[in-house]
């Protein structure tokens, strides 16, 4: 089992987009996928409409005799599972702060379902803290999307940054770039920039789409209802290039 965690620092990248079109694509080239929504918004949960799960509270979820299993959803689409997220989620590092081992929690959760699966997506919230370490320490590679843009430049160093000072493996991280503006001077000199500067960034592009802007619309992947439009070409290309690196 190998697990992927679409993060940033920074919110309204798409972040949520990546880990639901990652999940679904994931499963249609044939590998068993559970997408692990722990955002307590829950947008991944509706994007897929599951209703949020009220079995799974943060104290049950790293306990030792966790049954996150019981809270697991069959999706619409064949070899996809959802774990739903709640509002209870909002206190993951409360609880956490609590723990004995507190950054092993969440592999320790997932390695409970090792043989279930061959892909988890974990959709993980806009924060920095226990939860999101939680996240580091399970994940064999963080995807994080990046808009070209001077804040989120700003926020992707500041997560290699936290990386370094608190020793984590910076390899597992990668990113793209998302919501991309092919006429856009600015995103253009940016990506030029920091692809130079960084090399951990892949060769996939995601652009500014309508198409993906509504998937609140068809609470589903773009890769359904616009199979063939660019966005949905560049997600599963997307995929293809982090399963190959996996």
């Amino acid at each position: 089992m190998k697990t992927l965690a679409s993060y940033s620092i920074k919110g309204g990248v798409g972040k949520t987009a990546c880990s639901v079109n990652l999940a679904y694509a994931a499963a249609e080239a044939g590998n068993r996928t559970l997408l692990v929504d722990l955002d307590p918004q829950g947008a991944s949960s509706f994007y897929f409409r599951i209703r949020p799960s009220q079995n799974v509270k943060p104290k049950g979820f790293f306990t030792k005799q966790s049954k996150i299993e019981n809270a697991i959803r069959g999706s619409d689409y064949p070899r996809l599972d959802v774990l739903p997220a709640n509002l209870h989620f909002r206190k993951f590092d409360q609880l956490l702060g609590s723990l004995h081992k507190a950054r092993n929690r969440l592999r320790d959760a997932l390695a409970r379902s090792a043989d279930q699966y061959d892909i988890v997506v974990l959709d993980c919230p806009p924060t920095i803290g226990l939860l999101s370490e939680n996240v580091f320490m399970a994940a064999d590679m963080i995807v994080v999307p990046v808009i070209p843009t001077t804040l989120s430049e700003r926020t992707f160093e500041q997560l290699l940054t936290f990386f370094r000072k608190s020793g984590y493996p910076a390899q597992r991280i990668v990113a793209f770039f998302s919501m991309v503006q092919s006429n856009n001077r600015l995103h253009q000199e940016t990506m030029r920039r920091m692809q130079s500067q960084y090399k951990r960034f892949l060769n996939t592009v995601i652009p500014q789409s309508t198409d993906i802007e509504r998937m609140g619309t068809h609470r589903e992947p773009v890769l359904c209802y616009a199979p063939s439009r660019p966005g949905s070409l560049a997600y599963r290309h997307l995929c293809e290039e982090l399963l190959r690196k996996l």
